[in-house]
């Protein structure tokens, strides 16, 4: 069984589909990624943060860097769950880290982590992260 090291993660449940299947037969690289960027995205979203407000707001987060371990292949029927939460913030960069584990025996499948950068909607450019933000995604709250 795999430690979570935060005391509060977000929590996604995935089943690997048939589309999630690369030539190898088990679940694609680029679908992991995709799963850990869906539950960042679905947590903001629970945290009160859809894009409509990131709209509002006039700042969105971009993904400036993955990285990520691959530990253990999922396969198709898999039952996985993607344990996501803020890790370390800046001011105008966030850190967030992943865990993607196999409910049939406890397995690490990936591990991963993003840092993210704020940015002005308009410009393009880095934006300080406003305070709301930071008391939303504040690690604290999630260590």
């Amino acid at each position: 069984m795999v430690d979570i090291p935060a005391a509060n993660p977000f929590v996604l449940p995935v089943t690997v589909a048939e589309s999630d299947i690369d030539p190898q037969g088990h679940a694609s690289n680029v679908r992991i990624v995709g799963w850990m960027n869906r539950a960042a995205t679905v947590h903001s979203d629970a945290l009160g943060w859809p894009v409509e407000r990131y709209q509002r707001l006039g700042g969105m987060w971009v993904v400036r860097r993955h990285e990520i371990t691959y530990h253990r292949q999922a396969m198709l029927g898999d039952e996985l769950t993607c344990y996501t939460w803020p890790s370390a913030a800046g001011k105008v960069t966030a850190e967030r880290r992943h865990m993607i584990v196999r409910h049939a025996d406890g397995e690490l499948v990936a591990e991963g982590m993003n840092v993210w950068a704020f940015i002005d909607i308009a410009t393009g450019r880095p934006k300080r992260i406003p305070p709301e933000l930071h008391v939303s995604f504040d690690p604290a709250n999630f260590l």
